[in-house]
C-alpha cells in the first residue's frame, strides 16, 4: 500500500505563520493590559520629581526580557516585578490596578514615603517577593493580612513604624524563605513560625516582644532577636522559667486574687472606719450634722480615730497604712487606692520595665499609674526618701510626681495623665493617630525643653551619677503646646541593678559598653541620640545598618557622621518636618552638637552645661534674632484651637 503523501509545504508554513502571529497578538495584548495596569498605578502616587517619566502611554513597559521602562522587570514580554526603591515616592498604593498585572510576582518600594496601613497584598494571591522596609508604614497589621498567599517566600516589612502583634498569617506560609521585621513597634509573642524552609529571620528592635522564641529559630543568629530582653530561650542566653514566665490563665488567676484581696482590704477599711466615725459620733454629737461625715473625706480608713477604741480599730490601722498611697504634692486633689481599684481604666503600655495605666477617677482627674516590679535595690525608708526627694522637684519641663505606693513586691508610681501622649508617638505614630508630623519649630521647642528639664536635674539631684537616667522618646511627654515634659527620671538608684543594666538607657552608652561604667556625661549621651531621633525621624535602638566593612553594626549617630555635612539637610533630616529652607544653618548647627553630645569618649564629651547653652542660642531661622525666641509654629498655632491627640504610653 502507498505510503501518504506529506502535507504540502504551504500548509506547514501557514500553521507555523499562523503560531506567530496568534503569539505575537498575544504578547501585544498582554503588554498593553500591563501598561494600562502600570499606568493607573502610577496616577496614584506622588512624586517629587517626574521619576517614573518614561511610563507613557505611547510604549510598551517590556520588549522580550528588556523593560523599556524604568523599575521595570521583564520576562517573555510579561512585567513580572516592580523595583521602586528610594525614589522618593508616597502617597496610595493602588493594589487593584496592580491586580492588572497577571505575571506580577515581586515588589519592591523599599526607602520610600509611604506612610498609613499596608496595603491590601492579600489581593495579590500570587506574589512571591514583597520588599516594604524603609518606609513609614504604621499601626496594627490584622492577623489575616497574609492569608491565602500560598506562593509568598520573601517578606521585607523592616524599619517601619508597625506596632501591635505580628500578623499569626506570616506562620502559615508554606514557602516563606525570608522575613524581615526588625526596627518596627511589635507587642506581645512571637507567632509559632514552623516551617522548615525559613533561613532569614530577623525582629531586633522590637523592645516589645515578650515571651519564649519559638523552637523553629533555636540555632538562629542571635542577631536577630537583638535588644529584645522581654524575650527568653535559645538562642538567646537566657532560659525561660516557669516563675518568669507564667501561662495566661496564671495571670488572670493571680490578678483576681489580688484584685479581691484589696477589694476585700478596702471594704474592711471602710467598715472599720464606719464604726470608728459612728463612735466618734456618739460622743460628739456635733459630727452627726453632716450627712456624708466619715464617707466623702478621700483619706477615709487611711488614719486612726482621735478618741475611742472599739474592736479591730489596731487591726483596721494596719490594714489602712498597708492600702495606703503616699502623696509627695500639696497642690493636688487626694484620693487612695480603693479609687484607684473603682477608677475606669485602660493598659496604655507594657514592657518588662512595667506597665502603665489611665485611671480615670469618679468625679476626679484623670491619672496614669505606672505599676514597677524590680524596684527592690533600696529598703523602704530609702525607697520613701528618694520619691519624697523627687516629689519636691518643680519645674515646668519635669512631669512631677503626684504619689506613690510601696509594697516590697511591687511599686506604683502616680503622674498626671498628659493628653497629647509621648514624642515617640508624635515622631512615629502620627499617621495612626491622623495627626499631621512635627514641623521645625515645634521640634526645635522640645529639644530646647528637654536641655532645660535635664539641667534642672543635673542641679537639684547632684548626688546622682546620671539623674535622669533613662531618657528616650517614649519618657518625653508632650503637652497641648509641644511644651516637653520630662518623666521617668531618677529612678536608677531604686531599680534593681540587674535590671537596670539590662534596659535602662544609660547602660546602653559607650562608656557602659566598653568601660563598665556611667559617668555624669552619660545623659549628655543620652540627649545626643534623641535630638537626632527628633530630627531624622528615627529610632536609635532601632537604627541597625552595616558598615562598609559588612561585618559591624553603626548607631544613629555613625550613621550621620558617615554623610558629608553638605548632605545632611537632604539625607539625614526627616522628611515629614517639612520645608526647611531658611534654617538650613541652625539645623546644621544642632546636628553637630547632637554629634558632639554622642562622642564615644566621655572624657571629650561636652558636660551638659555646655550642651544646653549651645542649644539656647539656636534661633528657628539663619539670622534670626530673639523675636524668633517664642518658637511661634504652626503645632501651636493648631493647639490654640483646641486640638488634641491620643496617648500612649511606654515604659
Amino acid at each position: 500500500m502507498a505510503s501518504p503523501s506529506p502535507p504540502p509545504a504551504t500548509s506547514t508554513t501557514f500553521t507555523i505563520l499562523l503560531i506567530l502571529i496568534s503569539f505575537e497578538v498575544f504578547s501585544s495584548k498582554a503588554a498593553s493590559t500591563d501598561a494600562e495596569a502600570l499606568l493607573k498605578f502610577k496616577g496614584s502616587l506622588e512624586m517629587n520629581n517626574d521619576v517614573l517619566g518614561n511610563w507613557s502611554a505611547g510604549s510598551s513597559p517590556c520588549t522580550g526580557d528588556k523593560a523599556n521602562w524604568v523599575g521595570i522587570l521583564c520576562e517573555k514580554g510579561n512585567v513580572w516585578g516592580l523595583k521602586l526603591e528610594n525614589m522618593g515616592l508616597k502617597g496610595h498604593i493602588d493594589v487593584e490596578s496592580l491586580e492588572g498585572v497577571p505575571q506580577l510576582r515581586s515588589i519592591s518600594l523599599m526607602k520610600n514615603d509611604f506612610d498609613g496601613s499596608l496595603p491590601d497584598v492579600k489581593r495579590l494571591g500570587a506574589l512571591k517577593s514583597l520588599y516594604l522596609s524603609g518606609n513609614h508604614f504604621s499601626g496594627d497589621i490584622p492577623g489575616d493580612k497574609f492569608s491565602g498567599m500560598l506562593s509568598l517566600k520573601k517578606v521585607y516589612l523592616a524599619q517601619n513604624h508597625l506596632e501591635g502583634q505580628i500578623p499569626w498569617s506570616l506562620a502559615e506560609l508554606p514557602r516563606l524563605l525570608e522575613l524581615r521585621l526588625e526596627a518596627n513597634h511589635f507587642s506581645g509573642q512571637i507567632p509559632n513560625f514552623a516551617q522548615k524552609t525559613l533561613k532569614v529571620f530577623n525582629v531586633s528592635g522590637n523592645e516589645q516582644l515578650r515571651g519564649s522564641i519559638p523552637r523553629a529559630f533555636s540555632n538562629f543568629d542571635p542577631s536577630s532577636f537583638k535588644g529584645l530582653h522581654c524575650l527568653c530561650g535559645k538562642p538567646l542566653d537566657k532560659p525561660c522559667t516557669t516563675s518568669k514566665m507564667p501561662s495566661i490563665a496564671s495571670i488572670i488567676m493571680v490578678s483576681i486574687a489580688v484584685t479581691a484581696a484589696l477589694l476585700a482590704i478596702g471594704a474592711g477599711i471602710v467598715i472599720l472606719s464606719r464604726r470608728n466615725q459612728s463612735s466618734s459620733n456618739e460622743e460628739n454629737p456635733a459630727h452627726s450634722k453632716s450627712p456624708n461625715a466619715g464617707v466623702s473625706s478621700p483619706a477615709i480608713g487611711l488614719r486612726s480615730p482621735d478618741r475611742g477604741s472599739s474592736h479591730g480599730s489596731v487591726a483596721g490601722k494596719r490594714a489602712a497604712e498597708s492600702a495606703k498611697l503616699s502623696f509627695v504634692r500639696d497642690d493636688t486633689e487626694r484620693f487612695d487606692l480603693s479609687d484607684l481599684l473603682k477608677a475606669n481604666a485602660e493598659i496604655l503600655g507594657s514592657g518588662c520595665f512595667g506597665s502603665s495605666y489611665k485611671a480615670a477617677l469618679t468625679n476626679g482627674p484623670v491619672m496614669v499609674v505606672k505599676r514597677f516590679k524590680q524596684m527592690n535595690n533600696v529598703d523602704r525608708e530609702e525607697f520613701q526618701e528618694h520619691m519624697r526627694r523627687i516629689g519636691r522637684l518643680k519645674h515646668p519641663n519635669l512631669l512631677p510626681l503626684v504619689a506613690y505606693y510601696y509594697k516590697k513586691e511591687e511599686k506604683l508610681l502616680i503622674t498626671d495623665y498628659v493628653e497629647k501622649g509621648s514624642l515617640a508617638v508624635q515622631l512615629h505614630g502620627h499617621q495612626a493617630v491622623g495627626q499631621p508630623a512635627i514641623d521645625w519649630p515645634s521640634r526645635l521647642k522640645i529639644i530646647k525643653g528637654v536641655a532645660k528639664g535635664l539641667r534642672h536635674l543635673y542641679a537639684e539631684l547632684p548626688s546622682l551619677i546620671t539623674p535622669h537616667g533613662h531618657l528616650k522618646s517614649s519618657n518625653v511627654l508632650l503637652k497641648a503646646n509641644f511644651e516637653p515634659l520630662l518623666s521617668d527620671y531618677g529612678l536608677i538608684p531604686v531599680v534593681n541593678q540587674e535590671h537596670a543594666q539590662e534596659l535602662m538607657v544609660a547602660y546602653k552608652s559607650p562608656e557602659y559598653i566598653q568601660l563598665g561604667r556611667i559617668t555624669k556625661k552619660t545623659d549628655v549621651w543620652s540627649f545626643g541620640m534623641l535630638i537626632f531621633e527628633i530630627l531624622t525621624g528615627k529610632f536609635p535602638a532601632n537604627f541597625l545598618r552595616q558598615s562598609k566593612s559588612g561585618s559591624e553594626e553603626e548607631d544613629l549617630a555613625s550613621w550621620v557622621k558617615s554623610i558629608p555635612e553638605k548632605e545632611w539637610i537632604g539625607q539625614v533630616l526627616d522628611k515629614d518636618m517639612g520645608p526647611t529652607k531658611n534654617s538650613d544653618g541652625e539645623i546644621t548647627k544642632l546636628l553637630k552638637i547632637a554629634i558632639a553630645c554622642c562622642e564615644n569618649d566621655f572624657e571629650k564629651r561636652m558636660d551638659l552645661r555646655e550642651v544646653v547653652e549651645k542649644i539656647e542660642e539656636l534661633k528657628e531661622k539663619d539670622g534670626d534674632e530673639d523675636f524668633y525666641s517664642s518658637y511661634a509654629s504652626e503645632a501651636d498655632i493648631r493647639s490654640s484651637r483646641g486640638l488634641s491627640d491620643e496617648l500612649n504610653f511606654a515604659i
